[in-house]
Protein backbone atom coordinates (compact mmCIF):
# COMPACT_ATOMS: atom_id res chain seq x y z
CA UNK A 1 0.00 0.00 0.00
CA UNK A 2 1.29 3.41 -0.94
CA UNK A 3 0.90 6.31 1.41
CA UNK A 4 -2.72 6.69 2.46
CA UNK A 5 -4.44 10.00 1.84
CA UNK A 6 -5.17 11.52 5.24
CA UNK A 7 -7.88 13.71 3.73
CA UNK A 8 -9.68 10.75 2.15
CA UNK A 9 -9.35 8.60 5.24
CA UNK A 10 -10.41 11.46 7.50
CA UNK A 11 -13.51 11.96 5.38
CA UNK A 12 -14.26 8.23 5.51
CA UNK A 13 -13.86 8.22 9.30
CA UNK A 14 -16.44 10.99 9.61
CA UNK A 15 -18.89 9.11 7.34
CA UNK A 16 -18.36 5.81 9.20
CA UNK A 17 -18.83 7.48 12.60
CA UNK A 18 -22.04 9.17 11.41
CA UNK A 19 -23.36 5.83 10.13
CA UNK A 20 -22.33 4.10 13.37
CA UNK A 21 -24.07 6.68 15.54
CA UNK A 22 -27.13 6.55 13.31
CA UNK A 23 -27.23 2.76 13.69
CA UNK A 24 -27.64 3.28 17.45
CA UNK A 25 -30.19 6.10 17.21
CA UNK A 26 -33.97 6.11 17.10
CA UNK A 27 -33.72 6.29 13.30
CA UNK A 28 -32.31 2.78 13.26
CA UNK A 29 -35.74 1.28 13.90
CA UNK A 30 -36.34 1.33 10.14
CA UNK A 31 -33.30 -0.89 9.59
CA UNK A 32 -33.41 -4.69 9.65
CA UNK A 33 -32.87 -6.12 13.14
CA UNK A 34 -29.55 -7.68 12.11
CA UNK A 35 -28.22 -4.26 11.08
CA UNK A 36 -29.54 -2.60 14.24
CA UNK A 37 -27.77 -5.12 16.45
CA UNK A 38 -24.43 -5.51 14.67
CA UNK A 39 -23.73 -2.43 12.52
CA UNK A 40 -22.42 -0.27 15.36
CA UNK A 41 -19.68 -2.70 16.40
CA UNK A 42 -18.75 -3.46 12.80
CA UNK A 43 -18.46 0.24 11.98
CA UNK A 44 -16.52 0.85 15.22
CA UNK A 45 -13.79 -1.51 14.02
CA UNK A 46 -13.84 0.00 10.53
CA UNK A 47 -13.44 3.49 12.03
CA UNK A 48 -10.53 2.22 14.13
CA UNK A 49 -8.91 0.69 11.02
CA UNK A 50 -9.27 4.01 9.19
CA UNK A 51 -7.99 6.02 12.17
CA UNK A 52 -4.91 3.81 12.35
CA UNK A 53 -4.48 4.27 8.60
CA UNK A 54 -4.51 8.06 9.09
CA UNK A 55 -2.11 7.82 12.02
CA UNK A 56 0.32 5.52 10.20
CA UNK A 57 -0.13 6.33 6.50
CA UNK A 58 2.80 4.22 5.27
CA UNK A 59 2.16 1.13 7.42
CA UNK A 60 1.19 -2.03 5.61
CA UNK A 61 -2.44 -3.03 5.38
CA UNK A 62 -1.62 -6.23 7.28
CA UNK A 63 -0.02 -4.26 10.11
CA UNK A 64 -3.01 -1.91 10.36
CA UNK A 65 -5.39 -4.89 10.33
CA UNK A 66 -3.51 -6.77 13.05
CA UNK A 67 -3.34 -3.72 15.31
CA UNK A 68 -7.04 -3.05 14.71
CA UNK A 69 -7.93 -6.62 15.68
CA UNK A 70 -5.63 -6.54 18.69
CA UNK A 71 -7.05 -3.28 20.01
CA UNK A 72 -10.61 -4.45 19.35
CA UNK A 73 -9.98 -7.68 21.24
CA UNK A 74 -8.38 -5.72 24.08
CA UNK A 75 -11.35 -3.38 24.37
CA UNK A 76 -13.79 -6.28 24.33
CA UNK A 77 -11.85 -8.22 26.95
CA UNK A 78 -11.62 -5.09 29.10
CA UNK A 79 -15.40 -5.27 29.40
CA UNK A 80 -14.93 -8.28 31.65
CA UNK A 81 -13.29 -5.88 34.13
CA UNK A 82 -16.01 -4.04 36.01
CA UNK A 83 -14.20 -1.79 38.50
CA UNK A 84 -16.00 1.34 39.65
CA UNK A 85 -13.53 3.75 38.04
CA UNK A 86 -13.76 2.22 34.55
CA UNK A 87 -17.53 1.87 34.78
CA UNK A 88 -17.67 5.60 35.55
CA UNK A 89 -15.82 6.21 32.27
CA UNK A 90 -18.13 3.80 30.43
CA UNK A 91 -21.16 5.72 31.67
CA UNK A 92 -20.05 8.86 29.83
CA UNK A 93 -21.21 9.13 26.22
CA UNK A 94 -17.74 8.93 24.68
CA UNK A 95 -16.54 6.31 27.17
CA UNK A 96 -19.49 4.08 26.39
CA UNK A 97 -18.95 4.44 22.65
CA UNK A 98 -15.26 3.62 22.88
CA UNK A 99 -15.14 1.04 25.68
CA UNK A 100 -18.58 -0.54 25.54
CA UNK A 101 -20.33 -2.06 28.54
CA UNK A 102 -20.37 -5.85 28.56
CA UNK A 103 -18.44 -8.65 26.89
CA UNK A 104 -20.17 -10.30 23.94
CA UNK A 105 -18.43 -12.89 21.79
CA UNK A 106 -20.52 -11.76 18.81
CA UNK A 107 -18.75 -8.40 18.96
CA UNK A 108 -15.50 -10.15 18.06
CA UNK A 109 -17.09 -11.28 14.80
CA UNK A 110 -18.29 -7.72 14.16
CA UNK A 111 -14.80 -6.35 14.75
CA UNK A 112 -13.35 -8.92 12.37
CA UNK A 113 -15.92 -7.97 9.73
CA UNK A 114 -15.27 -4.24 10.17
CA UNK A 115 -11.52 -4.75 9.91
CA UNK A 116 -12.03 -6.98 6.86
CA UNK A 117 -14.06 -4.23 5.19
CA UNK A 118 -11.10 -1.88 5.70
CA UNK A 119 -8.69 -4.41 4.23
CA UNK A 120 -11.01 -5.06 1.29
CA UNK A 121 -11.34 -1.32 0.67
CA UNK A 122 -7.56 -0.89 0.63
CA UNK A 123 -7.17 -3.84 -1.73
CA UNK A 124 -9.73 -2.36 -4.11
CA UNK A 125 -8.04 1.05 -3.97
CA UNK A 126 -4.64 -0.52 -4.65
CA UNK A 127 -6.06 -2.50 -7.57
CA UNK A 128 -7.76 0.58 -9.03
CA UNK A 129 -4.50 2.56 -8.89
CA UNK A 130 -2.68 -0.12 -10.93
Amino acid sequence: MATRSRLQYGTLIILVVICGLASRSSWATVLPQLVQVYAGDTLWALALFLALGVSFPTASTLCIALVTLGLSLGVELSQLYQAEWINAIRHTRIGGLILGFGFKASDLLCYTLGCSLGVLGECLITRAKK
